[in-house]
């Protein structure tokens, strides 16, 4: 099987040398960089949405309410979405969906530069990209392979999953940043500015011809959701949500730098990893000193993407092109389809309770996986012949506890 065939091997070349070693490709290349800056310009757009809400409200359910328009579509439409992923160029998909966005980035912007960005303007407008996002992540995931070869997968979904998390590590500072001396609409003006690079990207990289499906073949975040909350609980101005979230962002980029070139680990890494991500957003969540709370931070981020990225590259290696693009829609739906719902949860706690006791509960999911991976590879020991379901413990943690890397 695909999933015990890659347990515990690593390829020649790992870690920054393989990360070089793919960037310089023709193909790939474009594609990371463009991809990067679009992710960051999506960091300045969901900043600067969370903090424009939080201003006309002051309100942590509403924040709540539009990280529910935000990824509700993924869970209602990303089946359909896979499906045309399989039977549609990909690229093209691609191209359409990155041009409806800068539509919609450029509107927000227009409307919030006029004063017309009200609370339900800026939540229906996230709801439109939401949709947008749900057409584009099955496309986005399932092109990279078709941009690199086999052996360079694991490296090829690092740098996916690191593209996201660079954005998250710079991406927030950058956004507060350009709220505090640019404004508000600046920085939706410049999100739009990063989806026409990505489609720039688009246009010059040349994928492997895909094999189409015909049509009768047919993790939550605390962190992100309530990082205004968050900064105001630790004293600071609402910009500084920014610098929360880039600090858990910059735990995942060191992560993808170490695993980059390497295929998934053992389920006692898996474990361990996983236990790293609920153990660090839990104990942020609870410490009084925002120092502090930033190196653990730093490792709940280390832990999610170590663990988000063994489980991914099992994925891409073990299924069939003509239906990558279907899997990689139930892959979405696995690690965002509850985002919505925690969102609202998230929100609730926090306006019940504190947004403290809000991550600690959304932080907890992280940590039963790890202890039903624990169990796993316990069982595994004891029986090697016996099937274990890590992989599958590690997408709904996971789904519970992070946003989306595609667009």
């Amino acid at each position: 099987m695909a999933g015990t065939a890659v347990e515990n091997r690593d390829e020649g070349v790992a870690g920054p040398r393989a990360v070089w070693r793919i960037v310089r490709r023709r193909d790939f290349g474009p594609y990371f960089v463009g991809n990067a800056l679009s992710a960051s310009g999506t960091w300045f757009q969901n900043l600067a949405a969370a903090l424009l809400i939080y201003r006309l409200t002051h309100s942590a359910l509403l924040l709540g309410v539009l990280n529910f328009s935000q990824f509700i579509p993924i869970l209602v439409l990303t089946p359909w979405a896979g499906s045309l992923a399989d039977r549609l160029d990909r690229r093209k998909l691609l191209l359409v969906s990155q041009s409806l966005a800068v539509v919609l980035a450029a509107g927000l912007a227009a409307l919030a530069w006029g004063g017309l960005a009200t609370t339900w303007v800026v939540i229906a407008d996230t709801l439109c990209l939401g949709v947008v996002s749900a057409f584009s992540a099955p496309a986005q995931q399932a092109l990279i392979v078709s941009l690199v070869r086999r052996d360079e997968v694991p490296t090829a979904v690092a740098l996916n999953s690191m593209t996201f998390n660079l954005a998250r590590a710079l991406g927030p500072a950058g956004a507060a940043l350009s709220v505090h001396y640019l404004g508000i609409p600046a920085s939706f003006a410049l999100n739009a500015g990063s989806y026409g690079i990505f489609i720039a990207a688009l246009v010059v990289v040349r994928p492997r011809r895909q094999q189409r499906a015909t049509r009768e073949e047919s993790r939550v975040d605390p962190v992100n959701t309530l990082s205004p909350a968050f900064a105001h609980a630790y004293g600071k101005p609402d910009t500084w949500a920014g610098f929360i979230v880039g600090a858990f962002g910059a735990g995942a980029v060191t992560a993808a730098l170490i695993v980059a070139g390497r295929v998934a680990g053992s389920r006692w890494r898996m474990a361990a990893t996983l236990f790293l991500l609920g153990a660090g957003v839990a104990a942020f969540s609870v410490c009084p000193w925002l120092p502090l709370g930033f190196a653990l931070l730093f490792v709940g981020g280390f832990g999610y993407l170590a663990s988000n990225t063994a489980a991914t590259t099992r994925l891409q290696l073990g299924v069939a092109e003509q239906q990558r693009g279907r899997i990689m829609a139930l892959w979405s739906i696995a690690f965002l389809g509850l985002r919505p719902f925690a969102s609202l949860l998230d929100g609730a706690i926090a306006n019940a309770w504190s947004v403290r006791a809000a991550g600690v509960v959304l932080a907890t999911p992280a940590l039963v996986a790890a202890g039903a991976v624990m169990v796993s590879a316990l069982r595994q020991r004891r029986d090697p012949l016996r099937p274990a379901v890590a992989n599958g413990a590690s997408a709904a943690s996971s789904g519970s506890l992070q946003t989306p890397e595609g667009r």
